[in-house]
């Protein structure tokens, strides 16, 4: 019987799970009724792929079905002979604890093989036979084994529950359908069962579909993150290389500079020693003579004197103190203030530079970012304070609340001389660089604009070059006018500008918003462009009193 057993699993189809009717075999070699696997197809039209339900392969087109009459015939060779010999042998097995029993066996029960939904019993080897050799029998349905067959049957009326009531969404019986659900949307059982097995079957169709997607995305995934690594791994090799010959090219030329100084202090301070030296021999010389006129000075005979006296060398002319020009004691200081000016413009550089790499790496942005946000606590999860920068301020700015906000003001202010002031525009930047996501919150009064701008926008002198939103390294909203411009090409927009203006900057997506805040998020403007540098954040104003502050959200 487990040959048999066999024999059946292996010429069943796997869609109604019953002996093969008019069996065909598909392109990928599976079988199946075709019935079953037309109505499986029929379903699949729509997504103009068809599948395999076994092994998911899919055919573009839909191939061609046609009967298997060679595994028609060995199916019908099967049920002739297979079951026979089957119900024949005589250790058919009883039914155990676990298992399903025959209804139709008395005394020893069998281990059912079947339930039957039609007849809502379930049979053995033996007791079944009859659903295969009778027409009217092979109609039947058959499933695997079950004790729930009872909750077929209608509590009510005892009648079998071939209905469903798609009003209330249950199964009844025919009597039900005339009497307590009269009226209601009711179809067949099989009817709503092959609609809810087409659902299901597209259900599954769209669930198989995003498993390959998904699949397909992890491997895309996996591709992408082997390639971060990889070029992870490159850039930090090559960083490292790069650092490391800037390392030694700082080596080299302190090396260099030491042996210029060494070299130069040799030979000043043998310079110095020569004519330390000379000076030694002369005053020594000068001792000599000075001891002999000393000698002489004692003579108390007046001839003897006389005599001498003529006989002494004249002196050398003497250099004199006034030969020897010191220079102010400054030495190699010189030397020290340019290397601290070399290590300050070092230090620019490589703030600049790192802060450009920073955004760089920051940019690196694979997957999809998070949305933008839709409303103002969405908004301060990305909130930056921002300071205004004294060296920057124009000299009539006036900067207060703790450099976050400035006012417009009659008297020259007394700022020391900076390269970073704007010496013709009313305007100031901020110390922060802004790159990722940023937002931050002005209160302006007046004649007021509020910009972003690159560092290296110009800051003397008064042309376009320096003025926000007149160049390409700034862009501006002009609170008072309703109106924005970047590169001098001027937009207007509807609607006035509130008096707290909320500005979201997005750098690596290219998006700059511009919102009126006050119990509702409402955008003024919007831009999206590519920026290529940090920004910085800026204001200018026109007017005497005229005023800005970055404020703190409340």
């Amino acid at each position: 019987m487990e040959q048999n057993q066999l024999d059946r699993e292996t010429f069943s189809c796997s869609i109604c799970l019953d002996l093969l009717t008019d069996p065909v075999t598909i392109p990928c070699g599976h079988s199946y009724c075709m019935k079953c696997i037309k109505t499986q197809w029929d379903a699949e039209d729509q997504k103009g792929i068809h599948s395999c339900p076994q092994c998911r392969e899919t055919f573009t087109p839909r191939p061609v079905l046609k009967k298997n009459t060679i595994l028609a015939a060995l199916v019908e060779q099967l049920k002739k002979t297979g079951l026979q010999a089957a119900a024949a042998a005589a250790d058919h097995p009883s039914a155990g604890p676990e298992d399903v029993a025959c209804d139709v066996c008395s005394g020893r029960k069998l281990k059912a093989i079947k339930s039957c939904l039609v007849c809502l019993a379930s049979y053995c080897d033996k007791h079944l036979q009859p659903h295969y050799d009778s027409a009217a029998l092979r109609k039947h349905k058959l499933v695997e084994p079950t004790r729930n067959l009872q909750e077929n049957i209608c509590s009510r009326h005892d009648e079998v529950m071939k209905m469903f009531c798609r009003t209330d969404q249950k199964s009844i019986c025919y009597l039900c359908s005339v009497d307590e659900h009269k009226g209601h949307d009711t179809v067949s059982a099989a009817a709503e069962s092959t609609e809810r097995q087409r659902e299901l079957e597209e259900r599954r169709g769209n669930i198989q579909q995003r498993i390959q997607d998904r699949e397909k995305d992890v491997k895309l995934l996996q591709q992408e993150v082997e390639a971060i690594n990889r070029s992870a791994d490159k850039t930090v090799e090559d960083s490292e290389k790069t650092f490391t010959q800037l390392i030694r090219l700082l080596q080299n030329r302190s090396s260099e500079v030491k042996q210029q100084i060494r070299s130069q202090q040799e030979t000043e301070v043998s310079r110095v020693k020569d004519v330390q030296e000379k000076l030694e021999q002369e005053i020594t010389e000068l001792k000599r003579k000075d001891a002999e006129l000393e000698q002489l000075s004692h003579t108390e005979d007046h001839n003897q004197f006389l005599l001498n006296y003529p006989s002494l060398p004249a002196l050398s002319e003497s250099k004199g103190s006034s030969s020897i020009n010191i220079r102010p004691l400054r030495h190699f200081e010189d030397v020290t203030a340019a290397v601290s000016e070399l290590r300050e413009k070092l230090q620019d550089v490589l703030r600049d530079a790192g802060t450009n790499i920073s955004v760089m790496v920051t940019e690196v942005d694979v997957l999809l970012s998070e949305p933008e946000p839709k409303s103002r606590a969405g908004f301060l999860k990305y909130y930056r304070e921002i300071t205004l920068d004294p060296n920057t301020t124009y000299i009539r700015l006036v900067l207060s609340e703790g450099n976050r906000k400035v006012t417009l003001v009659n008297k020259n202010q007394s700022y020391s001389r900076h390269p970073d002031r704007f010496t013709y525009w009313e305007q100031v930047l901020s110390r922060e660089s802004l790159t990722g996501r940023c937002y931050w919150e002005v209160e302006w009064s007046g004649t007021v604009r509020v910009a972003v701008a690159y560092k290296n926008i110009s800051r003397v002198g008064s042309g376009t070059e320096c003025g926000f939103g007149y160049n390409d390294k700034s862009w501006v909203l002009y609170c008072n006018s309703s109106k924005f411009t970047h590169n001098n090409i001027w937009t207007s927009f509807s609607g006035p500008v509130s008096s707290r203006l909320g500005v979201y900057l997005n750098h690596t997506a290219g998006l700059l918003s511009f919102f009126n805040v006050s119990d509702t998020m409402t955008l003024i403007h919007r831009v999206q462009t590519t920026f290529t540098q940090p920004l910085l954040a800026g204001v200018g104003v026109q007017y005497h009193g005229d005023s800005a502050e970055f404020c703190k959200p409340n």
